[in-house]
């Protein structure tokens, strides 16, 4: 199986398709009703409460199934700020976030709360000194990742929970992208999970609000879920989503140790049998199954489609890949290479022969793109006694780069290579290609189209 993208979505757990079709005949009716069959569906659902509180580490009463992980994240961060309305109106979060919290920030300031916006190291973690010293007297909630989506870099949670806990502040970890590994550690307050993540079925995520925490659910009144998700409970998804959550902790240990084994092959073997190649994310503090690299010179969507003609399913942050043609917001916050780059992320079960018949595709795709790709000369270009202007107007991600790859070596030791783009994802590739490359970026300017990108030959 080519299937190297779980940490978009699992594969349905077989324990989540058995429990999903067996619960599918008991668990139909109305759990809020005082007859037979209600009665059944009441039983469901608070056997399958009572499994994740168990694997989260929370009280059952703690624990709101809610239709999305993301309506967990909007919830959990409308909720807590409104609550906590008359302490403040300032919220934190890191700028690796999901977009599901950065979204909510937006719509936090929006409505006119203010936002500080933790930044991250070049490995994609946050400290959690900052964390600490953003805190503020008016601070009603901050936002923490337990681990990152695109890189898999884990966050010191438990360290920036023990400074919010001091602070009075609580404290919001978006788990997606861990709680199938194992429960977050420390003093969080307030915690999101989404259960095809873990291998459970779509439109099932969990919320959880520790006691204690001020929290005003947001939206007409509803009496399901304690009122934090409104609508009738899809019993046999979220009977599914709770077994699923439990196989996969019951596995977790011996699983982790294989997955982390077969990343770390990855990440030294892509170097190798690939030029030009930036591996990104914490090398250690990771979650054992994502590992991220991004390669000089190639289109991101096109090198997915090489791989996907190739039989193996991957994703990407890079700006090519997007409707928005801008990088990924966690790449341009790491300040690392956008361009080509290509997230992998196994899933449970992967075999290490796909690993390696992966490892040998990799290459033929890339060579495939670089030379689809070509490395154009600069349509205008101008010469100076030590300086090179590159026109690269209008042109899209890589080819400001390979332009500027192509003639650094046309101005001496000390000159100048002055590149006009107005692709955003210049930005954040010019700078990571001299640092690759050993040039020096000396800094960006205005110009009357795009902007113009200074680097000085350096070897």
């Amino acid at each position: 199986m080519g299937y190297f993208d779980a940490a978009s979505s699992a594969p349905l757990h077989p324990v989540a398709r058995q429990a999903l079709q067996a619960s599918l005949d008991e668990g139909w009716a109305d759990p809020a009703r005082l007859y037979r069959e209600g009665r059944r569906a009441r039983l469901l659902l608070d056997a399958a409460r009572e499994a994740a509180a168990e694997a989260v580490g929370c009280r059952p009463d703690e624990l709101t199934f809610t239709p999305s992980g993301t309506r967990a994240v909007h919830t959990g961060v409308a909720g807590v700020l409104a609550g906590r309305r008359r302490i403040g109106r300032h919220l934190i979060v890191s700028a690796v976030e999901h977009s599901s919290v950065l979204h909510a920030a937006d719509a936090h300031e929006a409505d006119g709360g203010s936002v500080t916006q933790v930044a991250v190291d070049r490995g994609g973690a946050v400290g959690a000194g900052a964390y600490a010293r953003a805190l503020r007297a008016d601070t009603a909630l901050a936002c923490l990742q337990s681990a990152n989506h695109e890189v898999g870099t884990e966050q010191p949670v438990a360290e920036v929970a023990a400074a919010c806990q001091e602070a009075g502040v609580p404290l919001l970890v978006d788990a997606a992208q861990s709680l199938g590994w194992g429960p977050v550690e420390g003093a969080w307050s307030v915690l999101a999970g989404s259960a095809h993540k873990w291998g459970g079925p779509s439109g099932v995520g969990l919320l959880v609000v520790r006691k204690g925490v001020r929290f005003a659910a947001q939206g007409p009144a509803d009496e399901r879920e304690s009122g934090r998700a409104a609508g009738f409970e899809n019993i046999p998804a979220i009977v599914a989503a709770a077994a699923s959550l439990r196989a996969v902790r019951a596995e977790a240990a011996q699983e982790a140790v294989r997955l982390r084994e077969l990343t770390e092959r990855i990440r030294a073997r892509v170097p190798e049998l690939v030029p030009d190649v930036e591996v990104v994310g914490d090398p250690e503090r990771r979650l054992p199954g994502i590992v991220t690299f991004s390669c000089l010179y190639v289109d991101g969507e096109a090198l997915l489609h090489e791989l996907d003609r190739a039989g193996f399913s991957v994703s990407s942050g890079s700006s090519c890949t997007s409707s928005t043609l801008t990088p990924s917001h966690v790449l341009r916050a790491m300040g690392v290479l956008s361009e080509g780059n290509v997230r992998v992320s196994l899933p449970f079960g992967t075999a290490a022969e796909d690993v390696e018949r992966f490892l040998e595709v990799l290459p033929v795709a890339v060579t495939a793109v670089r030379e689809k790709l070509g490395a154009p000369v600069p349509e205008r270009a101008v010469r100076g006694e030590d300086v090179l202007v590159v026109d690269s107007l209008g042109k899209r991600c890589p080819i400001p780069v390979i332009e500027l790859a192509k003639v650094i070596g046309d101005v001496p030791v000390g000159g100048l290579v002055r590149v006009l783009s107005d692709d955003e994802a210049a930005r954040l590739d010019i700078p990571a290609w001299c640092e690759m490359r050993g040039q020096e970026y000396v800094g960006e300017e205005p110009a009357e189209k795009g902007t113009v990108y200074s680097v000085r030959r350096i070897v």
